[in-house]
């Protein structure tokens, strides 16, 4: 069994990646860090850190590796609260993600 994480290059991507690793000890299991930041991702010993491959949307980057480690049992993401014609005209990559991930999702507030 293993969690994953989504890490992004924010406030909200640090908390993903704290409460992560906490379920992770709470669980005695792996957490899989897939860095969707621009920077090298540093974490600490029993985590494992996949890169994005250039030119994957973010959402789609999660839900690949969902399909493809048939492990993981809970998918960790950061949120902020956005506005209803904010996510009309930009998008929302973790709404996608709570509806469409096959696992249960761990919605984590910065």
């Amino acid at each position: 069994m293993t969690i994953l994480v989504a890490v992004t290059d924010d406030p909200q991507g640090a908390a993903a990646l704290e409460a992560a690793l906490a379920e992770g000890e709470r669980r005695a299991t792996g957490v899989v860090a897939l860095n969707l930041r621009s920077d090298p991702l540093e974490v600490p010993d029993g985590a494992t850190v996949v890169d994005r491959l250039l030119g994957v949307e973010d959402g789609d980057a999660v839900l690949e590796l969902l399909e493809e480690d048939t492990d993981v049992d809970l998918l960790v993401v950061g949120v902020r609260r956005r506005s209803p014609v904010g996510k009309a005209l930009l998008g929302d990559v973790t709404q996608r993600l709570l509806l469409e991930a096959e696992v249960p999702v761990l919605a984590v507030k910065a």
